[in-house]
């Protein structure tokens, strides 16, 4: 599995070369002089207090959203695991746009926030859903023997068995803030995506625009390599009875408080958007052809689909070889995955097609190169999910195979696969969902003549012609809907 892995990371890394050609351009001096300027570190600190207050409330949202679900008798909660991973289908850019046009004050910091939040909390809660449904009941049991069985505490004391679940969801949301692009452009936030944009669209200093994505880089190596001390030694508490009925913790009188907690979240990071996209489409009156918007979501699954069946199987060694294996290549290998998902869409779109005009010209502005940025973008969404929950299977079930006779792939195929099944299928859910949404990358590099929901959803938001905007949103929405309940369901 080294010699996949290895080509995954370096796949992952190809953005980079544009970015050193670009950067060096006017010398290393014009480098030094951008990065101690004090609008970039205005830039970089606005940026990490974005990033770092979203990932803290995302955290503070999905942790204990995933515990109801998955460790309570809480009633519906069958329902509700599918409509808490639902806020996926809604993309940061419309969402910033539903609540900027009921409410223009929200334009700033707290709008970002606001945004960015309920967009991306469903990336910790979907791997730590995976990983409390693997816990071993006797912890909560052994919590009521002593005591210790409040809500808070329980919580806690689930938490602290999946710290690694929790934190590569935290890094995703981390690397997702700072590389979003629509929900930072919509609500007037100067961060390193709009920065970057701007420099980008002006043509005549593309230089700082890549100077500044370098310093992206160079924040991502810090949090990926904090992560990694944060997660710590994994907690080996998964159980292997996956087949038997998982005990319940009783809520009693918490119930309510409970659904009432689940029923504001739906509330605010779904049902609200929805509300909007409606009042769109029905207080205008307006109509848009069906086959439009057929041939603008055929364009969005088959591109997606190809991409996140492509980028799972990418991610697979490396999430296993990371989670099995705490060795540096490893931890490098995998780490090295994560490095691209902090750049902005838009710097990963011009570096593909820096690659595809000087490299792979048969494939440029062909499916191929845009499934391979779709994959270059996302592998660490699939690579998080699989490496979590790797980490808890014991590893004396493949010893178990192979004195039964098995060979190291046959135990990957017939031990390791059908335990991570879960995490599989979220991480195909995740891809799927983000390429469906993508924006930049779409624009630049889809084929000539095809269109997609996301692409033609920004032509109209973009001049605030929401009467035209709402027959996609509303298809992204639902169509998006569909694998992350299907998925969440399943797994």
């Amino acid at each position: 599995m080294v010699v996949p892995a290895l080509l995954a990371a370096l796949a992952s890394l190809f953005p980079l070369v544009y970015l050193v050609d670009v950067a060096f351009d006017r010398g290393a001096a014009y480098i030094w002089d951008e990065l101690w300027r004090r609008r970039t570190f205005d830039l970089v600190t606005r940026s990490l207090a974005l990033a770092a207050a979203v990932t803290i409330a995302s955290v503070i949202i999905a942790v204990p959203s995933a515990w109801i679900v998955t460790r309570t008798d809480l009633i519906g909660r069958r329902a509700w695991r599918v409509v808490l991973a639902l806020p996926l289908a809604i993309p940061s850019y419309l969402s910033a746009f539903a609540w900027i046009s009921w409410r223009p004050q929200f334009a700033g910091f707290w709008g970002a926030l606001l945004v960015l939040t309920l967009a991306s909390y469903p990336y910790v809660y979907l791997p730590v859903s995976a990983a409390f449904r693997r816990l071993d009941p006797a912890l909560d049991e052994l919590a009521f023997v002593h005591g210790r069985n409040s809500i808070p505490r329980l919580i806690a004391l689930s938490a602290s068995q999946v710290r690694s679940s929790i934190a590569a969801g935290s890094l995703l949301v981390a690397l997702y803030v700072l590389s979003d692009f629509g929900a930072v452009a919509t609500m007037r936030f100067d961060a390193f995506t709009w920065v970057i944009y701007g420099a980008y669209r002006a043509g005549f200093n593309p230089s700082r625009a890549a100077v500044l994505a370098v310093i992206l880089v160079i924040i991502a190596i810090v949090l990926v390599t904090a992560e990694s001390a944060v997660r710590g030694r994994a907690v080996q508490t998964m159980t292997t009875r996956s087949t038997d009925p998982i005990p319940r913790v009783k809520l009693r009188s918490g119930g309510w408080s409970a659904q009432l907690f689940l029923i504001g979240v739906g509330a605010i990071s779904l049902a609200f958007p929805i509300w909007r996209v409606l009042v769109w489409v029905i207080g205008s009156g307006a109509e848009e052809g069906l086959r439009s918007v057929a041939e603008a979501l055929w364009g969005s699954v088959r591109f997606s689909a190809v991409a996140a069946a492509v980028t799972v199987l990418v991610a697979l060694p490396v999430g296993i070889l990371a989670g099995r294996y705490k060795t540096r290549s490893a931890a490098l290998i995998e780490r090295s995955t994560y490095i691209t998902h902090a750049l902005p869409g838009v710097v990963i779109a011009i570096s593909m097609v820096f690659i595809g005009v000087r490299l792979m010209t048969p494939i440029y502005l062909k499916a191929p190169l845009l499934v391979l940025a779709y994959v270059a973008l996302f592998l660490p969404v699939a690579v998080g999910g699989i490496r979590s929950i790797v980490s808890q299977i014991p590893r004396e079930l493949d010893d178990v195979a192979r004195s039964l006779g098995s060979t190291p792939m046959q135990s990957v195929r017939r031990v390791s696969i059908p335990l991570i099944a879960p995490g599989i299928a979220a991480s195909f859910a995740l891809v799927l969902l983000a390429a469906m949404k993508e924006l930049p990358v779409t624009m630049l590099l889809r084929p000539t003549g095809s269109d997609t929901l996301a692409t033609r959803l920004w032509n109209f938001t973009s001049i605030s012609d929401y009467a035209e905007a709402g027959p996609y949103a509303l298809a992204l929405i639902i169509f998006v809907a569909i694998p992350t309940a299907v998925a969440t369901s399943r797994s």
